[in-house]
């Protein structure tokens, strides 16, 4: 079923409250100084039944200048506007200035309602009507309808109900598979219920039970109960005006302006990207780095705006812009917002959140500049796929990406997965979280580990690679250590590099020796099968190859490399068909004895108490054996 906020926007006095009450048979002010003052000072809500069966939401909005930013936090999530002119007045200073505030939000429903008509005269009233017209040119109500009323004699009003029934034909579905956001405009407590917020929901459902969470901040809560126009119900849908009565939160612990959310959906910021756009009709320019008042939301906070592609902005003119903020708030990309001066405070203009979770960004970056072009016309998956080359370099979870695009996770899921069939990304599926990075990235890493191997084989060309673990340390240090395995596995895979025990090497590296180093190569494995199970240690080996120890030390390094030879710990080294030799006698003698000790397996080999036990170590290591005591076991299955 489709839902209806309508909302009233004009100058002080010109009847908005009193056409509500002709509409709805309820009065919108609430406050006792409303109703002595004659005046609105803060949002009115009430609701009324259409002849189509719909039942619409109504919205009150004071016209007082002094309360403008009462106006905007109201105005948000409206589908129907009524401007609402008095007829003996005509276009006043609000009336202009809120009619700029509906065209810079993106409003494109509504009608003119001209109330009090029968206090005018009626050649009154044709200048009247056109004055408007020649006034709302060039805007969403240009064309529109201008509908005579009195309110207190109730003429007009079928027919401004009538106007609203067919427009709400036209008003698109909200997104109710969307993630559910709901701007707070009130805060209350009620005895026996505890915290209370209400505001218009923007997109998704709510539902009682749900577990929600005031932003910015990290306050918790859970929905008590759910009331749509003063009625109990299970489920809010976007489009609706909502009261949740909320557990587990206090009432001085959430606020107008904050944003009611499921729990770690969206992410806080200090900057925000934008489009922004100046109000033709004034006479004042902004200038880089100016200190405005913004307006998103049912929120109202300072900032200063850093123009990206204009070096000042004149009425009128659209640009690119940064808006560094004085506190935190959380946003979506399209969502709309308004610009004020921070002194005088007059309405400047307006604009489309393009990045709500931006880097710093300087004016005049050409890419910055272009990354914006590529948010502001881009679609859905368009948008996804910039953010994730952005981030790629910490490999992103499709949970961080819904964060900070504050899109659901299953439609963000969904471009990822598309995005994926056409090789512009890479998905990373682990035991739980699914990582992301562009293709781009990949690409430009790969490049870079193997030219560093290049690199690292012209340095030491008798060593087999680098070991795996510091190429995943030093290149691919945020990402989580599983995915960064997972990289290089892909890399393996993909046949850019190739994998030896724990090292890594370029694909068809092989080591050569020179003729030097292939005698010492000789002299190392003749002196050891010599020496059998009593080796030289490291130092006195390489003193008896009798060439310069650093060559030798090369050499020893990479007969370990490739296995030819063992290396027990930091002074005993091995040949291989000894250490296998070993491993033969070990396992004939326990298979046998059930076990062995150190001294006989040093009567075994014919050697010494360190070699036999550096040895049974190793063993130990690689779970061959295990100790029991001081004896030693086969693992099962080694």
């Amino acid at each position: 079923m489709k839902h209806i906020i309508v909302g009233t926007a004009g100058h002080i006095d010109h009847g908005k409250t009193t056409l509500i009450r002709a509409l709805t048979g309820r009065n919108t002010d609430r406050l006792k100084e409303e109703r002595d003052r004659g005046i609105s000072i803060e949002l009115g809500f009430t609701y009324f039944d259409l002849p189509s069966g719909k039942r619409a939401g109504i919205i009150d909005v004071p016209g007082h200048e002094r309360f403008v930013k009462n106006m905007l936090a109201g105005v948000m999530g409206m589908d129907i506007v009524l401007l609402v002119i008095a007829a003996d007045e005509g276009v006043m200073p609000q009336t202009s200035e809120h009619l700029a505030i509906l065209d810079l939000l993106g409003i494109e429903k509504g009608f003119i309602v001209l109330t009090k008509s029968d206090l005018a005269e009626s050649e009154w009233l044709e200048l009247v009507k056109e004055d408007i017209k020649e006034q709302v040119k060039g805007t969403f109500l240009e064309d529109s309808p201008i509908i005579p009323v009195s309110s207190t004699k109730k003429t007009g009003i079928d027919k401004v109900i009538g106007l609203i029934d067919e427009l709400t034909l036209e008003i698109e579905d909200r997104e109710t598979d969307d993630m559910p956001r709901l701007p707070v405009d009130r805060v209350f407590t009620m005895a026996g219920f505890g915290t209370v917020v209400t505001g218009t929901l923007l997109s998704g459902t709510l539902n009682v039970g749900d577990e929600i969470q005031a932003f910015p901040g990290n306050k918790l809560a859970r929905i008590r109960t759910l009331q749509v126009h003063d009625q109990d119900t299970k489920t809010a849908f976007a489009g609706q005006r909502v009261a949740i009565n909320m557990a587990g939160i206090k009432k001085d612990e959430v606020h107008r302006g904050d944003v009611i959310a499921p729990k770690d959906s969206m992410k806080e910021t200090l900057m925000l990207d934008v489009k922004v756009k100046l109000i033709k009709a004034m006479d004042r320019s902004v200038k880089n780095r100016t200190r405005l008042r913004l307006y998103i939301g049912t929120k109202e906070l300072l900032c200063r705006i850093v123009l990206l592609d204009k070096e000042i902005l004149n009425p009128g003119e659209e640009a690119y812009a940064q808006l560094r903020l004085e506190e935190k708030v959380v946003a979506k990309r399209g969502d709309r917002f308004i610009i004020r001066f921070y002194s005088p405070m007059f309405t400047i203009g307006g604009g489309e959140i393009l990045e709500p979770n931006p880097t710093k960004k300087q004016p005049f970056d050409e890419e910055a500049i272009k990354e914006l072009e590529i948010k502001e016309k881009g679609q859905s998956i368009d948008i996804i796929e910039k953010i994730i080359l952005d981030k790629s370099k910490y490999f992103p979870t499709i949970k961080e990406i819904s964060t900070t695009t504050a899109m659901l996770e299953e439609k963000v899921k969904k471009d990822i997965n598309s995005l994926t069939e056409s090789k512009k990304v890479i998905l990373f599926s682990l035991t739980k979280d699914f990582h992301v990075i562009h293709i781009d990235y990949f690409n430009k890493l790969s490049e870079r580990i193997i030219g560093e191997l290049e690199s690292f084989h012209k340095k030491y060309p008798l060593r087999i690679g680098m070991p795996k673990e510091e190429i995943r340390s030093r290149f691919l240090n945020n990402a989580p250590a599983r995915v960064g395995e997972r990289f290089i596995d892909l890399l393996i895979e993909k046949e850019f590099i190739e994998q030896k025990m724990e090292s890594v090497h370029r694909k068809g590296f092989k080591i050569e020796y020179n003729d030097i180093q292939l005698k010492i190569k000789e002299d190392i494995i003749k002196i050891l099968k010599k020496k059998k199970f009593i080796p030289p240690k490291k130092e006195e080996l390489i003193e008896m190859t009798g060439y310069d120890s650093s060559q030798v030390d090369e050499v020893i390094n990479s007969l370990v490399n490739s296995g030819e030879i063992i290396k027990l710990n930091e002074e005993i080294y091995l040949y291989k068909t000894l250490y296998e030799e070993g491993l033969r006698l070990l396992k004939g003698y326990v298979q046998e004895y059930k076990s062995i000790t150190v001294a006989q397996f040093r009567d075994i080999l014919n050697t010494n108490r360190k070699v036999a036990l550096a040895l049974l170590e190793y063993f130990d290591q690689f779970k061959i054996t295990k100790r029991d005591g001081d004896k030693r076991l086969l693992v099962e299955d080694k």
